[in-house]
């Protein structure tokens, strides 16, 4: 679960981001939606503990978040599919993150399985698609078994096989407890998959509701998530700070 409090996010001076009050569930796939410069890849950064809040707190599964601190045990990310050496085989990459962490190296055969690459384990990162970097940084995030779970557009260059396979891979690990936050701008599959969202906009959050009843409110002439996002959102013109991701 994240439970964040009185949450103040800036980048260079300006603030980027209020958040009052803001609970993530356990066992349910939150997706966090809105325009590029909306704070939510600021968001994501602030609950893994890479940078720090202008004030307020974070808590990770009862563990406060502490920036540049470690990482708590139950918290898996995938924020950067380019953070990766080239010169190093997922095999090593992974292999590097379970020592870093203190997780048994036994747990990267089993993620390796999990992403299907155990058959490409062994080739360099430079020679990997978009696809299959993301799927290595999905098998990192995995490596420790999460309670909770951070994704920043992990649908990005997958195709559609890969996309599917995520999406069933996500509600497994709903479905067994898992908190799950991801960050998307692909509506179609936030309408798919979704059981929570949380809508970015004007520095704040426009909304935070269940998926269910934001589509059994849609209004005349309304069809899609897009139809009730832009209703909440207002006209793209008005969406994006410019500031932040």
């Amino acid at each position: 679960m994240i439970d964040i409090r009185d949450l103040t996010l800036s980048y260079s001076g300006a603030t980027v981001l209020e958040v009052p009050e803001l609970s993530v569930a356990d066992g349910a796939i939150t997706y966090l939606i809105g325009l590029n410069g909306t704070g939510k890849t600021t968001l994501l950064r602030c609950i893994c503990g890479v940078i720090a809040p202008a004030a307020g707190t974070v808590r990770v599964d009862d563990t406060p978040i502490r920036a540049h601190r470690a990482t708590p045990a139950t918290l898996g990310m995938h924020l950067n599919y380019r953070a990766f050496d080239p010169r190093h085989t997922a095999r090593r990459h992974l292999r590097w993150i379970a020592r870093a962490r203190g997780l048994p190296a036994g747990r990267v055969g089993d993620v390796l399985e999990t992403v299907d690459l155990t058959r490409f384990a062994d080739r360099r990162l430079a020679h990997y698609s978009l696809g299959m970097l993301q799927r290595v940084g999905i098998a990192a995030a995995l490596l420790c078994e999460p309670r909770t779970l951070l994704l920043d557009e992990p649908l990005n260059g997958l195709d559609i096989a890969g996309i599917r396979w995520i999406r069933e891979l996500l509600r497994r690990l709903a479905d067994a407890g898992t908190c799950v936050l991801v960050a998307t701008h692909l509506l179609d599959e936030v309408e798919r998959n979704a059981d929570h969202i949380v809508i970015l906009g004007n520095r704040r959050i426009l909304t935070d509701r269940p998926f269910a009843d934001i589509m059994s409110d849609l209004g005349p002439g309304e069809t899609s998530l897009e139809d009730a996002y832009l209703r909440i959102a207002g006209p793209p013109t008005q969406l994006t700070s410019g500031v932040a991701p």
